[in-house]
């Protein structure tokens, strides 16, 4: 039924915005996520800390200070890319940063009592929108194409490419607020839910790895994707979305 409902949407919401990395409305819906999970005293602190704004309210902030050239040292911790063959760990880490360093860093400084309330306001807002980008898996895609940024496809009618698809295309196609998003993910029961949330970060970036190099097999240059690509993935969009939300939430009650 969901599916149904889906193309009902999609039919209707034929195009698509800017490339935003989960979109706008990617990142708040795994905020939202979050925000249902955290801990009374976690959620306490995190409002404290942000002055009463929301996990959703935050979560592109990461993008929105791209335009700031004083903020151009954090444009490397939005993706890693490693051989598809090789794990994290089996690589030199590169000297600009990647998505792991910074989600390291975002959780030293907001973890330290000791940092400033501004510092940890703001590296707390970095890690909100890392870890969403996390579970976007052309995130941790491959080097030689930019994380299928130069895998050119036809998204319907319009040029595209394979990390614009995932970043924005589907969700923005299906055309629901991001609270509507939220809602519509799978329910779950406290075994899944934690199942979900073991693990690591290494983990989950590896587990991300694993889903890219499948889209990276999904897809031939040129070609034109529409509703079957859509009807075959969407699952899976929903479950990184949903994965995003919760292990955000871990990482947070932990911190707090």
């Amino acid at each position: 039924m969901k599916k149904i409902v889906f193309f009902l949407f999609l039919a209707a919401q034929m195009s698509f915005g800017n490339d935003m990395v989960w979109s706008k409305t990617g990142h708040r819906a795994v905020g939202e996520v979050a925000q249902e999970h955290l801990t009374r005293k976690a959620r306490k602190a995190i409002t404290a800390i942000l002055d009463g704004e929301s996990l959703a309210a935050v979560s592109n902030f990461a993008d929105e200070i791209k335009a700031d050239s004083k903020y151009r040292e954090f444009s490397a911790w939005h993706y890693v890319n490693f051989p598809e063959d090789k794990k994290y760990s089996d690589v030199e880490p590169s000297e600009n940063g990647d998505l792991i360093i910074g989600i390291e860093k975002c959780v030293a400084i907001v973890k330290d009592e000791q940092s400033s309330k501004e510092d940890r306001a703001f590296y707390l807002k970095m890690l909100v929108h890392l870890i969403g980008d996390l579970h976007q898996p052309m995130h941790v895609g491959r080097l030689e194409d930019k994380g299928g940024n130069d895998i050119q496809v036809q998204w319907f009618n319009d040029g595209s490419n394979l990390h614009r698809v995932w970043d924005s295309g589907m969700i923005n196609a299906y055309g629901m607020s991001y609270t509507e998003l939220a809602a519509s993910l799978p329910r779950l029961n406290k075994t899944q839910k934690k199942a979900i949330q073991a693990g690591t970060v290494l983990d989950w970036v590896e587990e991300s790895q694993d889903i890219a190099n499948e889209l990276y097999d999904s897809v031939a240059v040129g070609e034109k994707l529409s509703y079957r690509y859509n009807y075959v993935w969407w699952d899976t969009l929903e479950k990184q979305l949903q994965k995003g939300g919760l292990r955000l939430a871990k990482v947070l009650n932990e911190l707090f």
